[in-house]
């Protein structure tokens, strides 16, 4: 067994506190600031994470949408880009099995799918 001095004891406890430090440091998840509206929440639901849909995110800059069985493309469209700041370049919808309505939304290309569903947290 080794015997340390003061110093070399005061110094192994500081090494192992900002060791403990270390792994303690969470990254902060922040919110996303949004300019919706409840009327615009009311079109937009929330973003859909399939594995499809992830492949698109990171393929095509596509995200993609459960949306309301009312809403149409151009609500879609106004929506996403006044919520979130984005450029909307087009936007798709197809029904799903589940009777669900889906929105595929392509980015304009100043935009990158990847950050928005970052902050979104489907990535």
């Amino acid at each position: 067994m080794v015997k340390l001095n003061e110093d070399e004891k005061r110094q192994a406890k500081q090494e192992t506190e900002a060791k403990h430090e270390a792994e303690k440091v969470v990254e902060e998840v922040k919110p996303i600031k949004t300019n919706a509206t409840l009327e615009d929440l009311e079109i937009v639901f929330f973003p859909l994470v399939t594995e499809k849909s992830v492949n698109m995110i990171e393929a095509e800059n596509k995200l993609t949408f459960i949306v309301a069985d009312s809403a149409n493309k151009q609500d879609v469209k106004r929506v996403i880009q006044k919520a979130y700041e984005v450029k909307v370049e087009k936007v798709n919808i197809i029904r799903d099995r589940k009777g669900r309505k889906k929105a595929i939304v392509k980015l304009g290309k100043e935009n990158k799918a990847q950050d928005l569903a970052t902050k979104l947290g489907v990535l």
